[in-house]
This record gives structure tokens, C-alpha cells and sequence, in this order.
């Protein structure tokens, strides 16, 4: 129900699943600022990482698909940025970080058995999960701690 009549209130519905392409929202976000976002969508998520730790972080999500971005200047000291399709990974700097011990973010990778393969050859064990959906899914551990899920499909 809107809360004014005539109008569409984007905090109680949401766009039909597949009603726009992938990039759209990090695109048009870039292109017309904040309040082209109309839907909900969860643009990132913070992990605190070593400073020391942080080479070897951006190589982990690299092998997941994710570039370098810059931060805007007032963070550049703080942290360090990653993308891909519009969803960041922002590494924050931290003497003490405290990755949950069952807390985990999940990325769908598109090439899954190649992205495996990748990081076990550069040092990150995988452990494969039961396929509660049907496909294949597996966990990872960020260096830092946090643990990823890898999953080649989302659930239905």
C-alpha cells in the first residue's frame, strides 16, 4: 500500500526478479548519483583485514571476479575497494580483525569448477558442501579469516 495514492513505494515493493539487467543499478547509480537506486540491493560488505593482509586479500577476491576500485580519498588510508557487477567488497584496515566463526558472505562465480581450481592453486583449500539446491557450492577462507561461500548457481 502506497503512502500517498497514485504513487509507487519503493520500501514496500520490489521490481519483478529479472526486470533489470546485472550492471544497470552500478551504472546508473555512477551516472546519476545516489538516488538513481530505486530498489533495494545490497551494494557491499565490510571485512576488517590486516593492512599486511591486504595484497593477499585482493588477490583472493581477484580470482572471484572482482577488480580494484578506488575509494573515495577520505577512505583511500583506511581501506581498499573491490567490484564486481555492482557489489563491492570493502577491506578495512584493522590491527585486530574478527571474522565470524560461522558467518559467511556467498558469491555465485561463473566459472565455478575453473575458479575452484584457481584458488586451490594459489594456496586457498576449498571444501565442498552439500548441494542443498543441486549444484555445486563450496567454502573458502578469505585471507583475514572470512569465510566465503562459492556457489555456481543461487538457490531457485
Amino acid at each position: 500500500m502506497s503512502m500517498w495514492p497514485g504513487t509507487w513505494d519503493a520500501r514496500r515493493a520490489l521490481p519483478p526478479r529479472g526486470a533489470y539487467p546485472r550492471d544497470s543499478f552500478s551504472k546508473r547509480a555512477r551516472a546519476e548519483g545516489p538516488r538513481a537506486i530505486v530498489a533495494p540491493v545490497i551494494q557491499h560488505v565490510s571485512l576488517e583485514t590486516r593492512r599486511e593482509d591486504g595484497a593477499a586479500a585482493e588477490a583472493f577476491w581477484r580470482l572471484l571476479g572482482f577488480e580494484p576500485v578506488d575509494p573515495p580519498e577520505s577512505l583511500r588510508e583506511r581501506a581498499a575497494w573491490l567490484e564486481r557487477r555492482g557489489t563491492q567488497v570493502h577491506l578495512l584496515w584493522h590491527d585486530d580483525p574478527t571474522p565470524q566463526p560461522e558467518g559467511h558472505m556467498a558469491v555465485v562465480v561463473e566459472d565455478y569448477d575453473g575458479t575452484i581450481e584457481r584458488l586451490a592453486a594459489a594456496g586457498h583449500p576449498v571444501e565442498p558442501r552439500t548441494e542443498h539446491w543441486g549444484v555445486p557450492r563450496s567454502y573458502a577462507t578469505a585471507p583475514g579469516g572470512h569465510r566465503v561461500e562459492l556457489m555456481s548457481a543461487p538457490p531457485p
